[in-house]
Parts: structure tokens; C-alpha cells; sequence
């Protein structure tokens, strides 16, 4: 009954729209709302955005097409309660948000819309820095670092540093040598764990991770957070192996020496 009754109403006054979205944020905001979202301000709210993103990207790598579109509609609520939060606020309301993203869209593909040029992703790459540069040619940055943003993940903030200084030809001139520094950083890695220096190895070990991260970005084929979440999730799916083999062994996982454990690895790498 209850389901059928949320059915109706959905129906008939929340019909599936963007608008109908805005309206069930703003009810639950109103005095005769919900509680907890009466409580959210846009930096209480905002620390949820990077779980529901992380959700929706877990839903791609399984391609889970109801995951995704559920977890779609997650990303945009989140969106969404920020915008009716600054509406309360009298900062800008969705048609601002609408309007930007539009002309930014329209701008900055001027090969689409305008009388420019660019026929490979490299060429639209390239235009669309050109068209962000001119946007902000007002603007004077203390160092070219200053837009990369902290809230970014640590890895695709490194991989974002190091692309700003490449553009001032602060870069590696081939893979090799990008290559030849993770190993002096490994290096460096293994004399302090040898020294017993616990902070250096800790730094030493952010050194390394920073210097693949380097790497990777070089290759210009998938950025680290791509590669890592593949490297997971290849980990997760073939642990999840070993853990059947060893339920189905009847034994605990106590029972298996390292060796047992490592030539059930080995099987559950030659299924994937």
C-alpha cells in the first residue's frame, strides 16, 4: 500500500523532471521538512559528494547499467541540495547553473559552434586550454600550481601539479627516464627502511608513489585513479576467489601455509 501510495504521488505531483527534483529538495528544506536535511549546510553536505561519485564509478567499472543510473540520480540530488542551499541564500539559482555550464560548453568548443578548428582529441585538448586561458586572462595566479585544488584525490592532484609544471617545460623527456627515477626513489626506499628511520620511509614511500603517478601521466593513456581502480578491482575479484577455494576446502584460513595460499593466487590469476 505504501509502496503504491509513493508510486501515485510521484505520478502525479513530482512527475520525473529536474524541476520535480528541485521541489522535493526545497519541501524537505522547509519548515515542515525533514529534520536532518533542515540541519545540512552546503560544507556539511558537500563531504557526501565524493562517496555518492565514488559509488556512481564503482557501478561503471562493474557496468552495472541499474547501478548506474541509480547511482546517477545520487550525484544529481547531491547537486541538486546544493543549488536549492544557495537559492536560500540568494546566490544563484539553477537557471544560473543552467546558463553557465551552457555558455562554458558553447565556448569552449568553438570548433563545434564557432569557426575554429580541431579534428583529434589532441587539437580539442589543446583548444579548450586555449579558450580557458582566454576566460581567465584577468586573472593573475601567484604560481600556475594555484588552481589545482586541494579537494581533489591525492592522486589525480599529483598527476594535475604535474601536468601544470610540464606545461612550463618542467617535464621528463622520455618514459625511460621517468622509469630510471622510480627506481632511484625504490632505492631510496630500501635505505631507509635498512636505516630504521620510520618518517623517512614514510616520505620515501611518497616520493615513489608520487614518481609512478609521474609515469603514468607521461603515458598519456589513462590517468593513476583509472589504473588503481582497475588494479583493485583485478585484486578484489581474484581475493574473492581465493576466499571460495578456501570455504570450499572446508578448512580455515589458518589451516594454509603461504605457499598453499600462494597456489591458490596463482589459480585465481589464470581464471582472470
Amino acid at each position: 500500500m505504501h509502496q503504491k501510495r509513493s508510486e501515485e504521488i510521484i505520478m502525479k505531483e513530482y512527475p520525473p523532471t529536474a524541476g520535480s527534483l528541485m521541489e522535493v529538495l526545497r519541501k524537505l528544506r522547509s519548515p515542515e521538512g525533514c529534520p536532518w536535511d533542515k540541519a545540512q549546510t552546503a560544507a556539511s553536505f558537500g563531504k557526501c559528494f565524493a562517496g555518492e561519485a565514488a559509488e556512481l564509478l564503482d557501478a561503471i567499472d562493474r557496468k552495472d547499467s541499474s547501478g548506474i543510473c541509480e547511482e546517477c540520480g545520487d550525484v544529481l540530488m547531491n547537486v541538486f541540495f546544493q543549488i536549492v542551499l544557495a537559492e536560500e541564500e540568494k546566490a544563484f539559482g539553477i537557471d544560473d547553473v543552467w546558463r553557465g555550464i551552457i555558455d562554458k560548453m558553447i565556448r569552449r568548443h568553438a570548433h563545434i559552434f564557432g569557426d575554429r578548428k580541431a579534428e583529434t582529441p589532441e587539437e580539442v585538448a589543446a583548444l579548450w586550454q586555449e579558450m580557458k586561458k582566454l576566460e581567465h586572462k584577468d586573472a593573475s595566479p601567484a604560481s600556475v600550481l594555484d588552481d589545482v585544488k586541494h579537494y581533489l584525490s591525492q592522486l589525480t592532484r599529483a598527476e594535475k601539479l604535474q601536468k601544470k609544471a610540464a606545461k612550463c617545460g618542467f617535464d621528463w623527456s622520455c618514459q625511460k627516464d621517468v622509469l630510471e627515477k622510480i627506481r632511484e626513489e625504490t632505492g631510496e626506499t630500501l635505505e631507509a627502511m635498512d636505516s630504521g628511520d620510520e618518517e623517512k620511509v614514510d616520505e620515501e614511500l611518497g616520493d615513489l608513489l608520487f614518481a609512478v603517478v609521474n609515469l603514468i601521466r607521461f603515458r598519456k593513456r589513462a590517468d593513476s585513479e583509472e589504473l588503481l581502480r582497475k588494479a583493485s578491482l583485478k585484486f578484489e575479484n581474484r581475493f574473492r576467489f581465493v576466499e571460495q577455494e578456501v570455504r570450499e576446502s572446508g578448512k580455515q584460513w589458518e589451516d594454509f601455509s603461504i605457499d598453499g595460499l600462494e597456489q591458490l593466487w596463482q589459480k585465481a590469476k589464470q581464471r582472470s
